[in-house]
């Protein structure tokens, strides 16, 4: 299982495989730094949290004071929105000049390959994703639209959609490693397709699938995510297992079940724990463990926020 990297470290101090994008991935003369270390250079600190995919890229929240300098060309496409107080934001590349406002509900895109400077007088708070234009070229060719339009660069652009997506991805960047990160890859897979609706050259309208998956390929999505809790139910491996893209899979399982497949896994995982908080008297450490959750700090606010209780206060009211 190719698990996802949650790290709260300076990203310079990643090994070298564990980066976005490896040196010798690159192509010679390039010049394009990953994301995320750029990002770490010109903001001049590091991740709140962060959390990456090789298949997917990466989501990171940050802090960080006022910002005057470069922004040098990046190998991954950067969409970020805003939780914090209100900044005026200034890009400026050659004669082109845009400003925009830093708040919540608007995003900023800043295309893989471009570079401008940036003026940002005070303190910002933002969620951003590094997101592969392999992801945007894939999901164009699933949704058969063929080659994608270049992404356009945005400053604080109104766009309450996206800006919603890309927060509630923000929302487990720790918690239950596979639930959280596969929910991260569903949601990576929806911005892809919003960007591509919305913020590309030649906007398109892209078709969902229709139907819903066979019965033999149900069966097996099922028995894979109730597995036991290291087993990989990735996006990629449950589309696999249907012969489907994951375009195509996300629609047709939430059309056969009515859920998608996120939200069916936490459901089994909620199911899994109130089990085994009314019927044994394990710890709720060693649940949050068996579960896959990274703490039992994480495992009780997954509960609370499903039932409204704590594990303790739930386990002592149902007995």
């Amino acid at each position: 299982m190719v698990k996802p990297i949650l790290c709260n470290a300076w990203p310079q101090d990643l090994p070298a495989d564990r980066a976005l994008v490896r040196r010798e991935d690159r192509a010679p003369g390039d010049g394009l730094r990953p994301a995320d270390v750029e990002m770490a250079r010109v903001l001049k600190t590091a991740p709140l949290r962060m959390a990456a995919d090789p298949s997917s890229g990466a989501i990171a929240q940050w802090q960080h004071g006022a910002l005057h300098d470069i922004v040098e060309p990046m190998t991954h496409h950067v969409i970020m929105t805003y939780t914090g107080a209100m900044q005026r934001l200034e890009r400026r590349a050659g004669r082109s000049v845009a400003v925009g406002t830093a708040r919540i509900g608007v995003v900023t895109i800043i295309p893989a390959g471009t570079s401008a400077r940036w003026d940002i007088a005070g303190t910002v708070d933002v969620l951003q994703l590094y997101l592969p234009q392999a992801t945007l070229a894939r999901i164009a060719g699933e949704a058969e639209r063929g080659t994608p339009s270049e992404l356009l660069e945005r400053t604080g652009y109104p766009d309450p959609t996206t800006a919603r997506l890309l927060l509630s991805a923000g929302d487990v960047l720790d918690g239950s490693e596979a639930l959280d990160a596969l929910f991260r890859q569903q949601v990576t897979e929806l911005l892809a397709t919003r960007l591509l609706a919305a913020h590309a050259g030649s906007q398109a309208v892209l078709q969902p699938a229709l139907g819903g998956l066979s019965p033999t390929a149900l069966r097996r999505a099922i028995e894979r995510l109730r597995s036991d809790h290291d087993a990989d139910v990735s996006l990629a491996a449950l589309a696999a297992d249907a012969g489907l893209s994951r375009f195509h899979f996300c629609r047709a399982f939430k059309d056969s079940t009515g859920l998608s497949p996120h939200v069916w896994l936490r459901q089994r995982r909620l199911e899994q724990a109130m089990a085994m908080l009314r019927d044994t008297d394990v710890p709720v450490a060693q649940i949050a463990a068996a579960l896959g959750y990274a703490s039992q700090t994480a495992f009780a606010a997954a509960f609370r926020r499903l039932t409204g209780e704590a594990p303790r206060d739930w386990r002592r009211r149902v007995r």
